[in-house]
């Protein structure tokens, strides 16, 4: 008598169940919203890369994410060209780009977790080269062909009570980037400037502000900041040891075929110990640290929000292969990159 309640029970709840719809088809309908989003991995948030990032520049792409455009890129009404470093503030590259007229660049299409090109699986365009064995040892390194702190002090002027240089602000179409350096020798002490022989420590503090307004009203919002401290610069050293963090976030609010929406991208990474040996007769990669990247897109509205999250953890281990595990939505693959300048392979 008790298992034949039970089982009466047990069929009651699959009948309530199945009445309130198709478990199977809501799945369904979840990770198609979800695929749709996909495409807006290729690239990072609009000037994320302005600041100190562990991402390629490739991956700045051609504007904000809009879900009503072709591949979330700005689409047939964009205005807004694609965004690189900012020239003049100490290496931070041009600012440039023109005014779009498909904006889809870049966001190309890529199915699950096949995504985007130049790295493979990685996402906003890959690994930057300063973490994958390219030439020179990127921005403020204090070495190379990328962002010779002697450029920086042109634009930076020592704060003897801070103990660092703010630098002159940058603004270029509606977004404004500070930025501010601390330089110190190998005891630890502040210097008013860089010198090539006794700087050991650069820290570096960028901050991303403002909004673009689409030629359709829509508008973006943009807000990161990044901080990263370099070591090992002094003459004579051997390794360079990196430390570091970055976040921040685009939100664009507008209108599609399908009515209102809020669309927004937030990414964050963290360098954590990573050492760079000093080569003087080729290229260099990190023997020894870890990085990780997270970013998370969601657009709203008034049916609901749809979310989509992916994570990436990059370990170096001192051979020519760094290990990835790259998480989306809950799936994982493992993954190695071949270094240096290699093209991911995943599992």
């Amino acid at each position: 008598m008790q298992k034949r309640i039970q089982q009466i029970a047990i069929v009651g709840a699959v009948l309530a169940l199945v009445a309130c719809g198709d478990p199977t088809a809501s799945n369904e309908r979840a990770l198609s919203a979800r695929a749709d989003l996909a495409s807006a991995f290729t690239t990072v948030p609009v000037a994320y890369t302005s600041g100190q990032t562990t991402y390629n520049s490739s991956g700045e792409g051609t504007g904000p994410m809009f879900p009503g455009a072709p591949a979330f890129g700005l689409g047939p009404q964009g205005s807004m060209g694609g965004m690189g470093g900012m020239s003049g503030v100490g290496g931070m590259g041009g600012m440039g780009g023109t005014s779009g007229t498909s904006g889809t660049s870049g966001m190309g299409g890529m199915g699950g977790m096949d995504m985007g090109s130049g790295m493979g699986p990685m996402m906003g365009g890959g690994l930057g080269d300063d973490f994958t064995g390219g030439m020179g040892l990127g921005r403020d390194f204090g070495r190379g062909r990328y962002g010779d702190p002697a450029l920086a002090q042109s634009t930076c002027t020592y704060d003897a009570a801070a103990k660092r240089a703010p630098c002159t602000p940058v603004v270029e179409r509606g977004l404004t980037v500070t930025r501010s350096v601390a330089w110190s020798d190998a005891a630890g002490v502040p210097q008013s400037a860089f010198d090539s022989v006794t700087t050991n420590t650069i820290n570096t503090v960028v901050a991303v502000s403002g909004s673009i307004t689409r030629r359709d009203s829509a508008t973006s919002t943009i807000a990161h900041r990044s901080d990263r401290t370099i070591s090992g610069l002094a003459k004579g050293s051997t390794r360079r040891t990196v430390n570091g963090i970055a976040a921040g976030q685009e939100v664009t609010v507008g209108k599609d075929n399908t009515g209102t929406f809020s669309a927004t991208r937030a990414a964050a990474d963290t360098v954590r110990g990573i050492i760079v040996p000093v080569s003087g007769t080729g290229r260099t990669y990190p023997t020894a640290g870890t990085i990780i990247r997270v970013m998370n897109v969601s657009v709203l509205r008034a049916s609901g929000t749809t979310t989509s999250v992916h994570r990436e953890v990059i370990t170096y281990d001192g051979t020519a292969t760094a290990k990835m595990i790259i998480t989306r939505d809950g799936t994982t693959k493992s993954c190695t990159l071949p270094l240096p300048m290699g093209r991911p392979t995943c599992s």
